[in-house]
């Protein structure tokens, strides 16, 4: 199964710079994605012998993740049943046979850390759903995770710690989802590369400089790991602040 995922800032604006393009290219089997901005009616793209999935925000113009599957799903759910969490349109849980693709918008604790410790609850709540899903069978999960991880992750480690997005708290919430038992993809692939990156600020030319951060993953349950055939970051697909990410899994 090859699945893509997107932080595509708003999809009608995405739609216009080349998405289709992209989508054409690639024909993935599952394509997630995230902060899409609208809802059903307010965007045109329905490639052939594909199903929609949407869970909008309840707040207009914000958040919302949407999946394309060509891959006929057992069953779909939104949000993980958690009231305090689920009225922001950041998650989608896709049932296949061998395991759950989950598509997720983490949120962002704000430049003054005004959500910090409400990030915090949100991590260990999601962190708690994907083991209860994992009971039933393994999980795959993709989306803005709104973090980077190590310093091997962003591009001036050493300027940022503390900032949004490279706070201590954060980057070790998401330490915790990966010693939980799950694997990020990427850089299980790819253990001493770095330079690679998914989201570039639009101010002072940093994507052309390559001054970036890698917020956006793929995670899986560690039982999956071995089926891993590949794994990609289209860092020369324009069209968003971020860049789309792939995986390849048996």
């Amino acid at each position: 199964m090859k699945i893509v995922s997107w932080n595509v800032a708003g999809f009608r604006a995405c739609l216009k710079k080349g998405f289709g393009d992209f989508f054409e290219r690639e024909v993935p089997d599952v394509c997630c994605l995230q902060e899409v901005k609208a809802e059903l009616g307010q965007f045109d793209f329905s490639p052939e012998g594909y199903q929609l999935f949407l869970n909008p925000a309840e707040k207009k113009g914000y958040s919302g993740v949407l999946i394309y599957t060509k891959v006929e799903p057992l069953s779909v759910t939104y949000g993980m049943g958690i009231d305090e969490h689920d009225h922001e349109g950041r998650i989608i849980t896709m049932e296949f046979e061998d395991y759950y693709v989950i598509t997720e918008y983490v949120p962002n604790v704000k430049r003054d850390l005004s959500r910090l410790d409400y990030r915090m609850v949100w991590e260990d709540d999601f962190r708690a759903y994907l083991k209860k899903l994992e009971q039933n069978k393994p999980v795959v999960v993709c989306g803005d995770f709104n973090v980077a991880h190590t310093e091997m992750d962003i591009k001036n480690a050493r300027a940022n710690i503390g900032n949004a997005g490279f706070t201590y708290e954060e980057r070790g919430k998401f330490t915790e989802l990966l010693e939980a038992g799950f694997t990020d993809t990427f850089r299980y692939m790819n253990p001493e590369v770095s330079d690679r990156y998914t989201w570039w600020s639009f101010m002072n030319k940093a994507r052309e400089r390559n001054i970036g951060w890698r917020i956006d993953y793929f995670i899986v349950s560690n039982v999956l790991k071995e089926r891993i055939k590949d794994t990609m970051i289209y860092d020369e697909v324009l069209g968003s602040d971020h860049c789309p990410i792939g995986l390849v899994i048996e």
